[in-house]
């Protein structure tokens, strides 16, 4: 038999007849067969233990008095090597004291000669069902066993794998409880010794801000995947970078938390190391690139002498060069102070509606020569709590691009609306649009799209990504969608400004 396997059937239920007369086994062996069973016929006991050595079985029929060997002797032996094997005896006339004995030394039950057939097989189904129960119990124990078996050694994986990570682990239960964390951050976070778990939260975590996330993770309902929060804490003279996540149980509520944590302090040193060189390099740049902007102011108003046509034209054209320059400086200086972490707080209530159109009439000229309308609608204007002069970088770039990438009689609209605590600017043209496969990249930096109808277009590819910067530091977003050959639209959604914050304006320039 299968233990293991699948739920037995009374035709895996294996029967010995085991009795001198052969008539008695012939009968026998054809009534069970007739129900199912897989029956055995065996003359005597030595017969039958030749037969159990070979090949086991579920029930033995036992006859009593047979030659060589007994029945009781047979039964001494098998349910000392096969204990697990269901002995019912068969007992003639007068053999009914000897019968219960057996039954003291293991046998299931007995039947008198001549038997009952209806009892008979009703004492045999009896055992076959106690047999089928037996082996459906051990091959639930062995599954337990090796289920057991299989999570041990999976937990003992899982383990070693965590123990083996360079960042920092640390599991808690909803009971604020350290339940497992591994060497790397005890290292990170200066514990020493061991450490027995669960162990609270608190004493070995230092960090208040941390305790209050992981606090705030396990009070409040999840939103999903994507639930986690990432922040930065100090620790002596290092930067570790702290992400934590909700455990969630059968639920879905936070059964603990997990954190991961990363020394950033080598990175943020790197950071800190590149937008200082670019700031050392763009003033190193800026001072004589306005001495040379001023020299040549000066040759154009004609205070050295005065210009022949070429000489105006040559100076012009450097002139604006310059400016181009300038403008690189200033995207590249802007860029740094994001990607270092400074994000614009001068937060004051603005009127995005006039912010807009300002920098369209300063757009309107170069948008005429083009030969491309600009037109601007605003519905039901609202604040939003922003940085006046950054935003208007934000819509200059925009608004630009616009125009630059429409053909001659192109529109470029401009529209603001409010959507619940939102406001949305739309900034579409009717230009060439954006292949699908280009979507993603456009917002990386020095990115610009190839396209044939676009070579003429002079650009450094820093714009859309000093746009993205300085909109999500004001908690915003920006979309884009667009469709080859007809247009593209970009979509910025920013806060809204709540009542209480209306009169509340922010300076200065913080870091996030």
């Amino acid at each position: 038999m299968n233990p293991s396997g699948p739920p037995v059937r009374l035709g895996d239920m294996k029967v010995l007849v085991a009795d001198d007369e052969e008539r008695i086994r012939y009968g026998l062996s054809r009534t069970l067969t007739a129900k199912g069973y897989e029956v055995v016929p065996a003359e005597n006991g030595r017969a039958v233990m030749d037969i159990l050595a070979k090949d086991p079985v579920d029930i033995i029929l036992l006859d009593l008095k047979m030659p060589i060997m007994t029945g009781e002797e047979v039964l001494e032996l098998v349910h000392r090597q096969y204990p697990e094997i269901i002995v019912i005896i068969i007992t003639g006339h007068g053999s009914i004291d000897s019968a219960v004995e057996c039954m003291k030394k293991g046998a299931y039950d007995f039947i008198t000669k001549p038997y009952d057939l209806p009892q008979l097989m009703l004492i045999v189904g009896r055992a076959a069902d106690k047999r089928k129960l037996e082996l459906t119990a051990r091959r639930l124990r062995e599954e337990n066993v090796r289920n057991l078996y299989d999570l041990a050694l999976e937990k003992s994986r899982l383990r070693t794998v965590i123990n083996r990570l360079a960042n920092g682990v640390m599991v808690t239960n909803q009971h604020m409880e350290v339940v497992l964390l591994n060497p790397a951050l005890k290292k990170l976070m200066g514990l020493a010794g061991e450490i027995e778990t669960p162990a609270p939260l608190t004493p070995l975590i230092q960090d208040q801000s941390l305790i209050e996330t992981i606090q705030g993770i396990l009070s409040r309902p999840s939103s999903g995947e994507d639930d986690f929060v990432s922040q930065e804490i100090s620790l002596d003279n290092k930067t570790l970078r702290a992400i934590s996540a909700p455990v969630l149980g059968p639920d879905q509520k936070a059964a603990g938390s997990v954190t991961v944590i990363e020394d950033v302090t080598v990175f943020k040193q790197i950071s800190q190391m590149k937008s200082d060189l670019v700031n050392m390099v763009a003033h190193e740049l800026r001072s004589p690139l306005i001495s040379i902007k001023q020299l040549i102011n000066v040759l154009l108003e004609g205070l050295w002498g005065t210009l022949n046509e070429k000489q105006q034209d040559y100076l012009t054209r450097a002139a604006k060069k310059i400016d181009e320059l300038m403008e690189l400086i200033r995207d590249l200086l802007d860029i740094a102070k994001i990607e270092a972490g400074m994000v614009f707080q001068q937060q004051v209530p603005t009127e995005l509606e006039q912010l807009i159109k300002n920098t369209i009439e300063t757009m309107d000229v170069r948008a005429k020569k083009q030969g491309v309308v600009l037109t601007y609608s605003c519905r039901n204007p609202r604040l939003v709590l922003a940085d006046p002069l950054e935003m208007e970088k934000v819509f200059n770039n925009l608004i630009d691009n616009a125009i630059k990438y429409s053909p001659e009689g192109g529109q470029v609209t401009v529209t603001v609306t409010s959507q619940g605590d939102f406001v949305a600017v739309e900034v579409s043209d009717t230009g060439i649009g954006i292949d699908p496969e280009e979507l993603p990249k456009i917002f990386n930096k020095y990115y610009r799209v190839k396209h044939p109808k676009t070579r003429q277009v002079i650009g450094t590819g820093l714009g859309l990504s000093l746009v993205k910067g300085i909109v999500e530091a004001h908690r915003g977003q920006i979309e884009v969608e667009s469709v080859p050959d007809q247009g593209t639209t970009f979509r910025v959604i920013l806060p809204a400004v709540k009542n209480e914050e209306a009169g509340r304006p922010e300076g200065g320039l913080k870091k996030s």
